[in-house]
């Protein structure tokens, strides 16, 4: 069942954003050659408690970390480790913060160090497709049209769109309805109304669109190891368009022309 939340709600959703995207800033100073993922988590997990935040992934089903790691051929849900990052990585950071009991979701998938025009160019465009999809969250569109207007942009750049793994509402639970594919059908899906609160978050993979789950129950990888980019924003549906809850600014801000 569908949510639509009150504008108060929203304004508690802003905060939890808010918090959200400023703890990216923090952690963007930290992703470098030679720091290692448990070290980012950490510095994660600090900064938003220390701002009267909880990290809502931290336990969430077993999940043993605050940020979800997404190194190179990670498609999402990997473990923080004692893994160092290497010069001409990507990684992924998904995060969640929870604050006056509601949730803020986002990703973004940082270069590190100096990345190769391949990979930049997967980086580029699905980030690029996080805003097609965003433009297309209005009312009277449906679910399908976020998804299509993210497939179509991926697509026809000769990339692969995961379709196991998908956008979602959100509010005062992690997850909500309804599922926010990052693939389908233009007229599809739930009708988009005011108060709709939803993550949209294209995942999108060089090579194919296979993944494969690791033996651990969570980290996804793609099964071909090729590379795989991540990006997302929460966004709510406020008088007829979708407004972005959560911001990269800060991490522009931290990484200058290195902001993909």
């Amino acid at each position: 069942m569908i949510y639509l939340k009150t504008p108060e709600e929203i304004e508690k959703m802003r905060a939890a954003c808010r918090l959200t995207s400023l703890t990216f800033g923090e952690i963007a100073k930290w992703v470098a050659p030679g720091v290692t993922t448990q070290r980012i988590d950490t510095i994660a997990r600090e900064f938003i408690l220390d701002n009267g935040g909880r990290p809502a992934c931290l336990g969430y089903g077993g999940f043993p970390g605050t940020l979800c790691i997404e190194v190179n051929e990670t498609v999402v849900h990997g473990f923080p480790s004692g893994y160092a990052l290497r010069e001409g990585d990507i990684v992924g950071l998904d995060l969640v913060v929870e604050l006056d009991g509601y949730n803020g979701d986002s990703c973004y998938t940082f270069p590190v160090g100096e990345i190769s025009p391949e990979v930049m160019e997967l980086c580029k465009t699905t980030h690029e497709s996080l805003y097609k999809g965003i433009d297309a969250c209005r009312t009277g569109h449906r679910i399908g049209d976020i998804a299509n207007a993210i497939q179509t942009y991926c697509e026809r750049r000769g990339y692969t769109v995961v379709r196991e793994m998908c956008g979602h509402g959100i509010g005062r639970k992690m997850h909500e309805d309804p599922e926010v594919p990052n693939y389908g059908r233009r007229g599809t899906g739930a009708l988009i109304k005011n108060g709709l609160c939803i993550a949209i978050e294209p995942m999108i993979n060089m090579g194919s669109r296979n993944i494969v789950i690791e033996r651990d129950g969570w980290t996804c990888r793609t099964r071909d190891r090729k590379p795989s980019a991540h990006y997302e924003h929460t966004v709510a549906v406020i008088d007829g368009e979708a407004q972005q809850l959560t911001s990269f600014d800060p991490i522009r801000e931290v990484l200058g022309d290195r902001f993909i």
